[in-house]
């Protein structure tokens, strides 16, 4: 199974519209997609379902078929995971819906991570819940690919989420305060990792549940939403990307490799460009940038755009495809 977790501390760098359009060209690519919305504000979700279809997923009352009604029973103590509603978007792409109500799970994480380490079964039931159900709807979809959608924090949720991931990719907006959520976070994900193991090796020998391996190795970053000039990035872009691979190699890869220029640098996955007036258009249009058609106003020079943003994207999904190519992250214990 390979798994995939989209993650900056820094919010606001399109890492959402990023893991849209990157589940979308997967699936034009001809690969089964499972996305998952793991972040509480749902954003993620509602990109994918109209209106009248969050309804359904979000009834005033009774169960919401989404990620937190697959907790729920463990929220409410009367049990352990349901199986996810699997809400099919197209014959290659499958969405497990997020929910606003899922920050009520970060209390639960964030209390049970010291258990583990008194062998407690219960504990570990609660922090594996998210590897265990994407594990159950990964065979329930026949899914080559769970791209994870989460928030900009280093909370309880996210770390859950992160430890179910055998991959992070990093999106970053051209700034200060992503290169700072770089540095934040690679002391983060060695923690965490260090963490998961220690509680794997106080794991009960009876415990016969899945766990993830918690290998959440960084795969590379994407540098989003730079303008051109003449087919050239302007000249604070360059300045502040200029920074990122050595702070990308010091902080994340814990790394004294001598840097090179952010072209030549094996852990950029791709850059991509602000598209500027073609996203409201494809949100009107409710479909990526990309799939754009002339009735939706993608005529002359949007046009022209919409092939080279298919053209990017797809060079850049299949650089993701190849960095994550020999994923494998369950431990069926």
């Amino acid at each position: 199974m390979k798994t995939v977790a989209f993650f900056n501390n820094k919010g606001g760098v399109g890492k959402t519209t990023l893991v849209y359009h990157v589940a979308w060209m997967c699936s034009e690519l001809g690969k089964k997609v499972l996305a998952v919305d793991l972040d509480p504000q749902a954003n993620l979700t509602s990109m994918f379902v109209e209106d009248p279809r969050l309804l359904y997923l979000w009834p005033d009352e009774g169960q919401h078929k989404s990620i937190l009604d697959c907790v729920a029973p463990i929220l409410e103590g009367i049990g352990d995971i349901n199986e996810a509603h699997i809400e099919r978007i197209t014959a290659n792409l499958n969405l497990i819906a997020g929910d606003l109500g899922l920050s009520k799970f970060e209390d639960r994480l964030s209390e049970n991570w010291p258990k583990c380490l008194d062998n407690d079964k219960a504990a570990f039931r609660v922090i594996t819940a998210f590897h265990r159900i994407i594990c159950r709807a990964v065979e329930k979809a026949d899914t080559d690919i769970v791209l994870i959608d989460v928030g900009p924090n280093l909370g309880a949720i996210n770390r859950a989420a992160i430890i179910a991931s055998n991959h992070v990719i990093m999106p970053l907006a051209p700034g200060l305060f992503s290169l700072q959520g770089l540095r934040n976070l690679g002391p983060t994900l060695r923690d965490w990792r260090n963490g998961w193991e220690k509680r794997l090796a106080a794991k009960p020998d009876d415990l016969d549940i899945p766990m993830p391996s918690g290998k959440m190795t960084p795969a590379g970053y994407i540098v989003m939403q730079h303008v051109e000039r003449k087919n050239r990035p302007v000249k604070a872009f360059q300045n502040w990307v200029a920074q990122i691979p050595s702070v990308y190699n010091g902080y994340i890869l814990n790394s004294s490799k001598s840097t090179v220029s952010i072209l030549e640098d094996e852990n950029r996955i791709g850059l991509i460009k602000n598209y500027q007036s073609l996203m409201p258009m494809a949100q009107d249009a409710r479909k990526p940038i990309f799939l754009l058609k002339p009735s939706d106003g993608a005529i002359g020079a949007h046009a022209q755009s919409v092939s080279n943003c298919y053209s990017d994207f797809k060079r850049l999904t299949n650089a993701i495809l190849q960095k994550v190519a020999n994923d494998s992250g369950c431990l069926p214990f």
